[in-house]
Formats: structure tokens, sequence, C-alpha cells
């Protein structure tokens, strides 16, 4: 029988592959898998890194401060916090999050369905949002309960599936070293490090409730939880990385002339078959949905109640934040992660070395953190010049 305190962690691990899987975290280790070819396992030591360790470093970082990411970006400085915090939001919102969620869902099932014109189901797909958000009901939640369980069955399907039939690696004309490079930057279009910011705070209000806050280690017991749940977190979003670069490692002679956003719905049609195939794209066609209105939801709270400070109504701000999602997603699949490319290629080593310094601030009292992070935002400008 397993004791409270396990079911505890267990179900909070769950809770935080849910919030940190969006269909969309396929599509990056399908990319590596169909580059990098016999040397998937260096580019996938990469992308591990990056898109697994950094993201839960970001999570038990803001943990450490109690849940408070205000606090945690404070120590840029109020008005540098400000600014981290609204490129933030609207990077994992209408400017990339979102959108994003719409056009990966119309990329999927256009290899099986392309019917539908790309600008109605951008439309359609807002206005569903709207419908889910704009009363904040429990709809979402009940939605989530069900796809949540159908997304994990599809995909340990399409995985075991395709491990069944593998064929040959392809050769590979990188170097381990150019292979670990590739997963490593791919990592950063997961934009998961982003998100862990303001998951936290829900995982951290989640667990205190549980223990009693006048108990003299009250604070160690909820952070020896976090770490016991990202754990299992972090473990079930490396299998699926793992099984899925493999998957598109092992089957990339069949995907050489398929674009970045159909390599899922290409892998499920020659995997499962036309119906089964199909079956699974819808599934993850929805989860990607459900994550753009859960990103929505988030998005239009912090417009109304930060950035308006109530002096507009939550649907008001839903309203504009799905009008801006409408526009930029119809730059469709490519056109987004090309605007999304360079502003997090600079900005991701910048958030990595913030977190770094702000976990041994907590933890052992260093102090630098503005120089450490600018130095790095700087040489990231350079770099990509």
């Amino acid at each position: 029988m397993i004791s409270s305190s396990k079911s505890r962690y267990i179900s909070t691990g769950l809770a935080m592959f849910s919030m940190f899987f969006g269909a969309g975290n396929v599509i990056f280790p399908l990319v590596i898998g169909q580059m990098a070819g016999e040397k998937v396992p260096f580019s996938l030591l990469g992308l591990l890194v990056t898109a697994v360790g950094v993201p839960f470093m970001g999570m038990i970082a803001i943990i450490l401060f109690r849940g408070n990411y205000q606090s945690f970006f404070d120590r840029m400085g109020k008005l540098p916090a400000a600014v981290i915090i609204a490129c933030i939001m609207l990077l994992i919102g209408p400017f990339g999050g979102i959108p994003r969620c719409i056009a990966l869902s119309y990329s999927t099932l256009k290899t099986s369905w392309d019917a539908f014109p790309f600008i109605l189901f951008s439309l359609l797909a807002c206005v569903i949002v709207f419908l889910f958000t704009y009363r904040k009901s429990r709809t979402l939640t009940l939605l989530g309960s069900v796809l949540t369980p159908l997304l994990l069955i599809s995909l340990s399907v399409i995985i075991i599936s395709g491990l069944m039939t593998p064929s040959e690696l392809e050769p590979s004309s990188f170097s381990w070293l150019e292979a670990f490079k590739y997963g490593f930057l791919e990592g950063y279009n997961t934009m998961d490090l982003l998100a862990s910011f303001f998951f936290s705070t829900i995982i951290f209000n989640g667990l205190k409730n549980y223990f009693d806050p006048k108990e003299a280690d009250h604070d160690r017991s909820v952070f020896v939880h976090s770490i016991q749940s990202s754990i299992i977190g972090a473990t079930l979003l490396s299998l699926i990385y793992i099984g899925f670069s493999y998957v598109a490692a092992y089957h990339a002679h069949a995907l050489q002339i398929t674009e970045q956003d159909q390599l899922l719905g290409s892998l499920t049609f020659k995997i499962l078959g036309p119906y089964a195939g199909l079956f699974a794209a819808i599934t993850i066609a929805l989860a990607c949905l459900t994550t753009a209105i859960a990103l929505a939801v988030v998005f239009s709270e912090y417009l109304q109640k930060t950035v308006f400070d109530h002096r507009i109504t939550y649907i008001q701000a839903l309203l504009v934040t799905l009008v801006v999602t409408f526009g930029v997603s119809t730059l469709e699949f490519k056109g987004i992660v090309r605007l999304l490319a360079p502003i997090l290629q600079i900005v991701y080593p910048a958030l990595i070395v913030l977190t770094i310094c702000n976990i041994l601030y907590r933890l052992y009292h260093f102090k630098p953190v503005k120089v450490p992070v600018y130095i790095t935002l700087g040489l990231a400008i350079l770099y990509y010049i």
C-alpha cells in the first residue's frame, strides 16, 4: 500500500509532467532524431540538459523563493524584473506559446486531413479557446483529465510501435560535439524554462498545504517533496524525449522531405496506419489546444491584473489576447519558430545564469546576479550576431 507521503509526491510529479508537456514538446525530439541519425545519443544528451534539467532547475529555484517568482526576478531590480516578466509572458502567450499550439494542431492533422484552410482553422481554434476560458469554468480541468491519459496512451503506442520496427540509423555528418550542441540549442525551443517560473508557484502552493506552517522544518519538507516530485516529472519527460528521438532516427529515411511541423503527423500515419494514426493526431492536436487554453487564461489574467491594474475586464483582456494570437498564428508553425528562435537563443542563456545565481543565493548567500546575467546576455547577442 502506498503511503500518503509517496502518493503526494507521485501525484505532484505527474502534475509537473502534465504542466510541462505540451504536444509541441514532441516536435523537437523528433527533429533532433531525424537530423542527428547515428549521433542521436549525443543530441539527446544536449536536449535533456536544456529541455528537462534546466526547466526543473528553474522550478526548484522558484520553490526556494517560496513560490514567489516576483521576488526571484526582483534580484535584478524592480524595473528589469517587470521587463523580464512581461517578455516571458509575451513569449509563452500570444506572441509564441499560444499561436504555436494552434499552428501545431493544424499541422498534426494536415497529414491525414488537409481540406480545411489554415486561416479558418486558426479562427475556429481562437473561438474554441474563448468558449473554454471566458468563464474559467471547470471544463478545462475535466477536458485535461480525459486528454492527458489519452495523450500518454497515444504517445506510448507510437513509441512502442515505432521501436518495434526499426531500421538502421542514418549516417550523420555531425561530430559528437556538434550533435550535442544541436540538441542543446533545440531544447531552447520547448520554452519550458520560461513556463517553469510560473508553474512553480502552483506547485509550491499545492505542496505547502500538506504541511503545518508552524512546524520548524516546514520549508525543508516542501523542498524535499518538490525534489522527489521533480524526479518523477523529469523522468517521464526524459522517457518521452528519448523514445521519440529514437523513433524519428530509426524512421528518418521515410521523413527526409517532411517539414518539422508535419513530422508528428507523418510518423503516426506511417507507424499506425491511416485510421489509428488519425486518432493519435486528433488526440495530440486537442492536447495542443488544451495547452493553448491554459496559456490564454494565464496571460489574460496577467494583462488584466498586472498590466492594466483591473482597469479592463477579464473578457476584454481575453479578447485582446486572442486577437493578437490569431494575427501571430497566421505566420504558421514555421514562421512562429523563425520569430522565436533568435529571441530564445539570446535570452535563454541569461535566464539559465539568473536561475543558477538565485539558487546559489538561497543556498549559500551568493549575492552577485546582475553582472553575470548581463555578461551572459551580451555574449549571447554577440554569438548570435
